[in-house]
């Protein structure tokens, strides 16, 4: 019998974005800056830094697109959430449970 896999969530472990172009799989250059007990730690771990700071904006990146969405949807979801108090679910009497 397989094991279960553990998956991961994605806030936790988030993955670049890819696209059909592949303009997410091409690279680019770029300085960051590191405070040396953090590199030389990561160095002695084993730590890609390139492949971790990646990992690490992508998840930046994945929160404040959340952030922004919430922003901007926030009305709508707040009046459907006024409309589910005040009249209930729509379908809820052909709910089994």
């Amino acid at each position: 019998m397989p094991r279960p896999r553990r998956t991961i969530p994605s806030s936790e472990h988030p993955s670049p974005p890819t696209r059909r172009d592949g303009a997410a799989l091409r690279r680019r250059s770029t300085n960051v800056t590191l405070t040396v007990a953090l590199v030389e730690e990561a160095k002695e771990l084993g730590v890609n830094l390139s492949q971790a700071a990646e990992v690490g904006v992508a998840g930046a990146v994945a929160r404040k697109r959340a952030e922004v969405w919430l922003a901007e949807n926030r009305e709508a979801l707040e009046s459907s959430n006024a409309f589910v108090e005040a009249h209930g679910l729509p379908l809820a009497r052909y709910r089994n449970f």
